[in-house]
């Protein structure tokens, strides 16, 4: 779990290059917020929804608010929070591993982020330090969902997520334990496949790794609220996989 601090409500203007939102506040202030996410944002860049932003007073930075949620209309007439800060996502698992809550990956008890694999880099390595069992992990963060009411990933075409999964495929090849888990940031989702109708050449490549032994794990976040704002967000239950 992390914790959220002040988050602050508004409803979303426009987000545009890439990495700013015009929000306004509550209050009635308009402001301009830091996006923390270079994807395109399918399905959860939608202006009039209400959203939330982290404050913050560090004069070195240009923006003092960052978008960290949105609130989307679900099919029973409620709303669903999505994370948008792809930021989060490694943080989350990375609560949740040392919380033992990743049941295939519960075992290990030292990690290592960033781990440098050929000219590629991967978010973690898990250890379990009696037997020295070790295994790679990519984490990769879910938000769309489409009218069929399923997860996919990616929203966009990602040559990056593609290298990961070769890289991968490659450690399962030399008989490593390899992982790829979906951090589904929205709520709403219950299962996750690839987005062959976005990007063919991802969904082939996954295929691909999962022959060849990638473990492929997909987990839903949710999120606690208290006085009436989210204040905290975790990996809550797995979720199917369709390959």
């Amino acid at each position: 779990m992390i914790a959220y601090e002040g988050l602050v409500p508004g409803v979303l203007l426009r987000r545009y290059k890439r990495f700013f939102a015009d929000v306004r506040l509550d209050d009635g202030r308009e402001v301009t917020a830091h996006c923390p996410n270079t994807g395109s944002m399918k399905s959860v860049n939608v202006p009039g929804c209400r959203v939330w932003l982290s404050p913050s007073d560090n004069p070195k930075r240009k923006l003092a608010w960052t978008w960290e949620l949105i609130e989307l209309p679900d099919d029973d007439g409620g709303i669903e929070l999505a994370s948008i800060h792809t930021g989060r996502a490694n943080r989350i698992v990375e609560a949740a591993l040392f919380a033992g809550q990743v049941t295939p990956l519960a075992n290990f008890d030292t990690l290592r982020r960033e781990v440098k694999v050929d000219d590629s880099r991967l978010d973690f390595l898990l250890e379990e330090t009696a037997s020295g069992q070790r295994a790679y992990l990519e984490v990769k963060q879910v938000t769309l969902r489409e009218d069929d009411g399923l997860g996919y990933f990616p929203a966009s075409v990602s040559t990056r997520g593609l290298k990961h999964l070769q890289s991968l495929e490659a450690l399962a090849r030399q008989g490593e334990r390899a992982v790829l888990l979906f951090c589904v940031a929205r709520q709403g989702i219950d299962s996750v496949g690839p987005a062959t109708h976005i990007d063919p050449a991802y969904a082939a490549g996954l295929h691909a790794a999962a022959a060849q032994g990638v473990e492929v794990l997909a987990y839903a976040i949710d999120v606690g609220w208290e006085a009436g704002a989210p204040s905290s967000i975790y990996l809550e239950r797995p979720v199917s996989v369709r390959l």
